[in-house]
């Protein structure tokens, strides 16, 4: 059997998704670009540093929305800890606020998962040379929805009351006083025009700020 053909010198990717399948797909068409290796893949956001501190990958393509550490928590991880790795977000939710804060964590590039995988090469092989890879039309939406209005403590209080906790659960996990959890709450439901703390959460959710 004849050994395939690399350049000397292929693009070395770690993929980060969640799904096996979808992971094993992307893993096998990339590998199939003679000049992309897939050199790492990982499940939950966690094992992303630590996998890339191995592989020393070029550039990780990250799921927006993974277990242990969100993609995006992952990409701030990543360029504190792998500085030459160029970080390309892909995500199932075109949310706004989503692309802002990828930005914000020095994401290269954002992609929604719809697109041919000829276009994810491609964009693998842009974020590589330096350039910014966004798409289009959610680059359009984030600029029509201006930037999150939350503080970064409201996100903290907003992510902690996820899962219906109360306000002692959610003082203990964030490590404030109760009464100043309620205040943050209160800012956070005036602020997502909502009218209590699972409705605000909701309204983040759809907005990509949490």
């Amino acid at each position: 059997m004849p050994r395939e053909h690399r350049p000397a010198r292929s693009v070395r990717v770690l993929l980060a998704e969640d799904q096996g399948m979808m992971r094993g797909a992307l893993a096998l068409l990339l590998g199939m670009e003679e000049d992309i290796e897939v050199v790492a893949q990982v499940a939950a956001g966690d094992e992303i540093v630590r996998s890339a501190l191995v592989a020393r990958p070029d550039v990780a393509l990250l799921d927006s929305e993974l277990p242990g550490l969100s993609g995006l928590d992952a990409a701030a991880a990543l360029r504190e800890e792998v500085p030459d790795c160029r970080v390309l977000i892909l995500t199932t939710f075109a949310r706004p606020g989503y692309l802002r804060r990828a930005m914000e964590a020095g994401a290269a590039g954002f992609l929604v998962k719809d697109g041919p995988v000829e276009e994810l090469a491609e964009a693998i092989r842009a974020v590589l040379r330096g350039e910014t890879v966004v798409d289009p039309v959610l680059a359009a939406a984030a600029l029509s929805a201006g930037p999150s209005p939350l503080t970064p403590r409201e996100r903290d209080v907003l992510n902690a009351a996820v899962d219906g906790a109360t306000v002692a659960d959610i003082a203990a996990k964030v490590h404030l006083s109760e009464s100043t959890v309620r205040n943050y709450l209160s800012a956070a439901i005036g602020k997502t025009g909502t009218r209590n703390r699972m409705e605000a959460v909701r309204a983040a959710r759809r907005q990509g700020w949490l």
